[in-house]
């Protein structure tokens, strides 16, 4: 889940290939985590023992909604884990979850709140699109805005998890609603027009002032997910395209109340790998 908020960065857009895109989401969220983990460690419970798994900012909590099954006893990998309180959620109800993140001072939060007690977890750092695993290694691959919204191949990581998930195996990954591209990053009334054509894929890149992409977003289409998820061998369960709660009064960078009453800010796209 971005949060814009760095400042001496220039918007933009741009092409950008794999190792530039990896390179600048490791900078941004290292350079971030601090303020991030500030802004949104109590809404994502980093700092409860067991941690806590927020799909998104609608609040919605996979220990209410169960998109990923039973999850007692099951091998899960979480990509784009951040500081892994999903991950650590996961392993207080039993399963072997193991957390992956690009970034050091995102992991490194996520050290810190383990080393305070509670639920723990292993940490790997390394990109969505190599996964350091080997075949047919996970029964579930979960994303709660991690990585895929950030990576120039998003095909690619479909079909890295495709190949580190077991047969009947299943991917679930949350990010923002590819119709939120129409709309500028405004929570209020100015965030209510559509300024930008949505079958525009050009990436949303942020340069500092040596011209280096600083921060990195990719869209894609309903389409064109669903069209990555076939082309990996996987089989579409479900898009949720989660309500605004009636209680939720925060905002969160582009989420908000006003906007959520109006239009979706998140789908969650569920698949399977055939046994």
């Amino acid at each position: 889940m971005s949060d814009l908020s760095v400042p001496s960065s220039t918007p933009g857009r741009g092409r950008i290939d794999s190792a530039s895109s990896d390179r600048a989401s490791r900078l941004w969220w290292d350079s971030d985590a601090d303020n991030y983990h500030r802004t949104h460690g109590a809404f994502l419970g980093v700092s409860t023992a067991s941690g806590e798994f927020v799909w998104c900012p609608e609040g919605l909590h996979e220990g209410d909604v169960h998109l990923l099954g039973d999850v007692d006893g099951k091998d899960i990998l979480e990509v784009g884990c951040g500081s892994a309180p999903c991950a650590r959620w996961l392993g207080a109800q039993g399963a072997r979850a193991i957390g992956l993140d690009i970034s050091m001072g995102m992991l490194r939060q996520g050290v810190d709140a383990m080393a305070a007690g509670g639920s723990t977890v292993p940490l790997v750092q390394a990109s969505a699109e190599s996964l350091p695993f080997g075949d047919e290694r996970f029964d579930i691959v979960c994303s709660a805005f991690g990585a895929v919204p950030f990576v120039a191949d998003s095909g690619n990581v479909m079909k890295e998890v495709a190949r580190v998930l077991r047969p009947g195996g299943i991917w679930v990954f949350a990010v923002n609603h590819p119709m939120r591209w129409v709309f500028p990053d405004d929570p209020g009334v100015g965030g209510l027009t559509a300024t930008i054509p949505y079958f525009d894929r050009t990436p949303y890149v942020e340069y500092d002032a040596d011209g280096t992409p600083s921060y990195v977003e990719h869209h894609r289409t309903i389409g064109d997910r669903v069209r990555e998820l076939v082309a990996a061998g996987l089989e579409v369960r479900d898009i949720v395209e989660p309500d605004w709660p009636e209680w939720l009064d925060r905002e969160w960078g582009q989420w908000s109340p006003l906007r959520g009453q109006l239009f979706p800010g998140t789908a969650i796209f569920s698949s399977r790998k055939p046994f």
